[in-house]
């Protein structure tokens, strides 16, 4: 459904690169439109590849009252602090990626329930539980060869969120599954959400429901409805406004 034609009842951000300036902050104007939204009885809900702990202060900044998905799904949160659903991966999975990571020796940092590991990994994995895994590959050889081999695990959903990272979930994780789950919990169609991001790991929701912002990888302004401005310059405000407010 074209934008132009869309009753919207549900938006969705993503954080970085979105509506995070590159100081990570949320700009006045951002935050004027978002209030406004909300005003208007819409709900607002961050989709971020980020852990719980590095989203609520944003959602709290906001004051926003629904639904909040974290490490790309991996988690839905109720902004009241309820936990709606998890995904982790199972034992072997997690074997797999860092045995990866120590045969190519790569940077990389993985996501537990409740802490970032970055360069470093517990020993005993299984007394975690385990959300998300990153690679960030400056050789593209070597990064090449890490995404052929995930690609052929079945188990795995990956995407980025740079162009450097690569990014793992469980399979059937991402931002796009998580959005259908909260309409079903709000009584709306996919067809009411319009949904913002910039990178891969916001690919599946762009496709479902999307505007891709001016700084976006071209892999996501070419599913998009419609491309924003860059988050340098306010390009969520600009796109409510746009297709919402006016």
């Amino acid at each position: 459904m074209s934008l132009l034609n869309k009753n919207v009842k549900l938006i969705a951000l993503d954080m970085d690169g979105t509506v995070l300036n590159n100081d990570l902050e949320i700009s006045i104007k951002n935050q004027q439109v978002i209030a406004e939204v909300l005003n208007r009885g819409i709900p607002v809900v961050l989709s971020t590849g980020r852990t719980i702990m590095t989203c609520r202060p944003f959602s709290d900044l906001l004051n926003l009252t629904s639904y909040l998905i974290t490490v790309n799904g991996s988690e839905i949160w109720h902004t009241s602090g309820d936990l709606i659903e998890r995904t982790t991966f199972t034992l072997e999975q997690i074997e797999m990626l860092t045995s990866l990571r120590n045969k190519y020796r790569t940077k990389y940092w993985s996501t537990s329930i409740n802490h970032i590991y970055r360069n470093e990994i517990p020993e005993e994995l299984a007394l975690h539980d385990w959300l998300k895994f990153g690679f960030d590959v400056d050789d593209d050889r070597i990064r090449e060869k890490i995404m052929t081999i995930l690609t052929q695990n079945q188990t795995f959903e990956i995407t980025n969120s740079s162009l450097t990272n690569i990014e793992v979930n469980p399979a059937g994780v991402n931002k796009a599954n998580a959005l259908k789950k909260i309409c079903k919990e709000l009584g709306i169609q996919m067809d009411n959400v319009m949904a913002m991001g910039d990178s891969l790991n916001d690919l599946a929701m762009i496709k479902e429901a999307g505007i891709a912002m001016g700084n976006a990888q071209e892999a996501v302004k070419n599913v998009a409805d419609w491309t924003t401005v860059k988050n340098t310059d306010d390009g969520v405000a600009v796109a409510i406004t746009k297709f919402v407010l006016q």
